[in-house]
């Protein structure tokens, strides 16, 4: 059964609120907000728990105030992933109805309720706790979108992967491997034993080796460091490999995106892929992700919890690049 219903005014819930651009400990306060009603094709989600994605650390300090606000965001509730109850339905919803446990994507989930369509959920694996489900949506889809969509791995291929410690890097060391891939895992001294364990067939640490320096050359090199030079990331790839820029990365001020157009600009005129993405959330991802779950093939790591109140510790500390797999925040 889905649990009682915290004691607030009637139609208010806590949230984490943001109305004004900066740093996440100076612009994220915990608020008492009206809680979402739900309409005829959305599903209302008492969340359970949430996690931080770099996404919303770029958001907070302004990345993107041409979606958000310029002076602004319009949108002042953080957070895209989360697992919960179903709390209520519209009355087109068809897939799920009030107690039904789900993990998917939302706006707005460091909050204890978001609505979402129920097109963007599904069942929460039973092997998995509200935290750990939590963990699997934006790094899951970027990891999985990544791999199987972009790079289009197969089988056998060598596939390099820079961050492989992190939220989206420990998704992608266990779906590379899933896929059939060959990886070689690039990471820091104190994450080399967990992406061992996580399957990585080789491991680099970048405190002792710059992998740009090496002989060997990938099929595949999926970057999530975000701060080497195309020109260094392109010298460890076959001739007709492909990089992947997964997400924006953590790099200060505007360097993220100016990345991301310079590789859109050399792109065309060299014989490698170079393909910056930004992964979107399907339900059918979704699926394929809880399958391999279901499948032990993949598990979620998770580095740190936080409170809802703890927030905006949280993602100071995901935007500082050293996080060991996912952190997550206990709504409930």
């Amino acid at each position: 059964m889905a649990p009682a219903t915290p004691l607030h005014r009637d139609g208010t819930m806590k949230a984490i609120v943001q109305d004004r651009y900066g740093s996440p400990t100076d612009v994220l306060q915990l608020k008492e907000v009206d809680k979402p009603v739900v309409d005829d094709d959305r599903v209302l989600v008492r969340i359970r728990a949430a996690s931080v994605n770099a996404l919303d650390w770029h958001l907070t300090g302004g990345l993107a105030r041409m979606v958000l606000g310029l002076r602004r965001p319009r949108i002042q509730i953080r957070g895209v992933d989360m697992a919960g109850h179903v709390e209520a339905v519209g009355k087109n919803v068809t897939r799920f109805k009030p107690g039904d446990e789900v993990f998917g994507s939302a706006l707005g989930t460091f909050a204890e309720y978001t609505t979402t369509s129920e097109d963007r959920l599904v069942p929460k694996p039973r092997s998995l706790t509200f935290e750990q489900a939590a963990a699997v949506p934006v790094a899951g889809f970027t990891a999985l979108q990544g791999l199987r969509d972009k790079a289009r791995v197969k089988p056998g291929q060598r596939v390099l992967i820079y961050g492989a410690g992190g939220g989206v890097g420990t998704f992608t060391v266990q779906i590379a491997k899933s896929l059939g891939a060959h990886v070689t895992a690039v990471t820091s001294t104190e994450n080399l034993d967990l992406v061992r364990s996580l399957g990585a067939d080789e491991l680099i640490d970048y405190t002792k080796e710059d992998f740009t320096k090496r002989e060997q050359r990938y099929d595949v090199l999926f970057d999530i460091g975000a701060n080497r030079s195309l020109t260094d990331c392109r010298h460890v790839l076959s001739a007709k490999g492909t990089l992947v820029l997964a997400g924006a990365g953590s790099g200060p001020g505007l360097a993220p995106l100016t990345r991301i157009l310079k590789a859109l600009a050399l792109s065309p005129l060299v014989r490698q892929r170079l393909v910056p993405f930004v992964a979107k959330s399907r339900q059918e991802d979704l699926v394929a992700l809880k399958d391999l779950v279901e499948a032990r093939k993949l598990s979620p790591v998770i580095d740190r919890q936080y409170p809802l109140s703890g927030v905006p510790e949280a993602i100071r500390y995901v935007g500082t690049g050293h996080a060991r797999g996912k952190v997550v925040i206990n709504v409930a």
